[in-house]
């Protein structure tokens, strides 16, 4: 339950076309159910306009499957990231109809097909090795409602490749810009527009990049001021934010 539907709830009862006890057994639940191991936040939503999100490592299959389905039976999308093979497994003999993401690593129901952003956001790889951490990003910024445009395998070692698309880079509202290596591809982004970047270092690279490090301190001391920076290989996280800046 979001915001909206909360509201359109309570007019309801305002005008007497539903019960108090109805209303009352819609959201009973809120701000969170208990499941012993879990506590499920139903209220999210409300508070935040994102729904919970499934975060899948450290969770058994049987435990992922019953946060799944008690997020489902609220009618909203529910996307899980960083799913393992029997998660997936478990979860497509409930949801038949769920998508999985091999190269994101994410599974998705869909339930609801509404679009919140007002612009597009673009999701950029440096190299094809980043394009697992850009597609999370992806199907993220895609679950939340926006409207999104790929474009992978345009990193700083041929330059050429992304001012091929300096068109489709000043369509965007916000960009997500994923690399590994030195890291330097969102500063040359963040130089061309005149947008939000969102920097992802990515754990791709030789050992003195350090699983990511070496990218995400490039980024951290960029030069290009619209360049902001979340975690290595958060693909999830970045999208999440420019799918907010997106609704503003």
């Amino acid at each position: 339950m979001d915001a909206i539907r909360l509201k359109a709830l309570l007019e309801q009862v305002r005008t007497g076309d539903v019960t108090p006890e109805t209303a009352l057994n819609q959201i009973q639940t809120l701000p969170f159910e208990d499941l012993g191991f879990a506590k499920v936040d139903h209220h999210r939503a409300v508070r935040v306009g994102v729904p919970e999100v499934i975060f899948g490592p450290g969770k058994t299959a049987e435990h992922f499957v019953e946060i799944f389905t008690r997020l489902a039976g609220r009618g909203d999308n529910v996307l899980a990231t960083r799913v393992t093979p029997e998660q997936v497994a478990a979860t497509v003999v409930r949801f038949p109809a769920v998508e999985h993401n091999l190269l994101a690593r994410t599974l998705v129901l869909r339930q609801k097909c509404e679009k919140l952003g007002k612009g597009t956001i673009g999701i950029i790889s440096a190299g094809t090795s980043d394009i697992p951490v850009a597609e999370e990003a992806a199907v993220t910024a895609d679950v939340m409602g926006n409207t999104v445009m790929r474009l992978f395998d345009v990193g700083v070692a041929g330059l050429h490749r992304l001012l091929s698309h300096s068109d489709d880079l000043r369509q965007a509202r916000v960009l997500v810009v994923c690399a590994g290596m030195e890291g330097a591809l969102p500063s040359v982004v963040g130089g061309l527009v005149g947008v939000p970047v969102i920097a992802v270092p990515t754990s791709i690279g030789y050992g003195a990049a350090f699983g990511g490090i070496a990218a995400l301190l490039g980024m951290i001391n960029s030069c290009a001021s619209n360049v902001s920076v979340v975690n290595i290989d958060n693909g999830f996280g970045a999208a999440y934010v420019a799918s907010l800046i997106n609704r503003l």
